[in-house]
């Protein structure tokens, strides 16, 4: 941080504050376990515009579109950037079962949505420390209650190998989610979306998630398959 306040020639509180602006916005974020800062993928949305055919979402499409057509419900891919889940690609389009289109690039609140506490789920400790960082940093209200609640939350989303609640963008929708995971990592999240008015979570549960985790191996499996090819 001293380094950037020196380059830019500001004060080391304005530097401060302006990096933590971009880390909420998901435009910067620090390296795991280094005192440095590094800019995200979604920087080159200012200049070149978003691309959401990542090598991720082209191999997530066919497996996503299957599970759409078979199951009925839409499912979107989304990964991390900064303290936001950015979507990569949906199938919202795909199917009528659906409120609002879910276009790539929307995004989806890391810490409030089940689409976030997959992904969450399967950090480091020492990263989700960093995470709660940011939070403390970006809402001084957030007390130790709602920090150790929060890692409650996760712990039983790991037990289970999934999320599920209510959308946090809409109370007529809700989700489930899990991560697609490569060598121990999650390299994105697996989510769908269905009415809530149309059954209750628990049925959904029993119903999807099953199917969801399947269609996550799927994904995981090609992408493995795609890496070894590529290499």
């Amino acid at each position: 941080m001293m380094a950037i306040a020196r380059h830019g020639k500001l004060p080391y509180p304005t530097a401060f504050r302006i990096v933590q602006t971009l880390i909420h916005e998901g435009l910067v974020e620090q390296e795991p376990v280094r005192k440095r800062y590094r800019p995200t993928a979604l920087v080159q949305s200012l200049a070149n515009g978003y691309n959401a055919q990542t090598r991720i979402a082209e191999i997530a499409r066919e497996h996503m579109s299957d599970f759409t057509r078979e199951m009925g419900w839409p499912v979107f891919i989304s990964v991390r950037v900064g303290t936001q889940m950015v979507v990569r690609d949906s199938t919202h389009a795909e199917t009528s079962l659906t409120f609002d289109l879910c276009h790539p690039g929307s995004t989806v609140p890391l810490l409030t949505s089940a689409t976030g506490h997959a992904l969450l789920s399967t950090i480091p400790e020492e990263e989700l420390d960093q995470i709660v960082g940011w939070i403390t940093r970006e809402r001084p209200d957030a007390g130790e209650v709602e920090i150790e609640s929060l890692r409650d939350v996760l712990a039983m989303v790991r037990a289970k190998g999934f999320a599920a609640k209510p959308c946090a963008s809409s109370t007529r929708t809700s989700s489930i989610a899990v991560p697609i995971v490569t060598d121990g990592q999650a390299e994105a999240v697996l989510t769908l979306t269905y009415f809530s008015a149309a059954m209750k979570q628990q049925t959904a549960v029993e119903r999807y998630a099953q199917r969801l985790h399947d269609t996550a191996a799927l994904i995981t499996e090609s992408f493995r398959m795609a890496a070894l090819n590529y290499g």
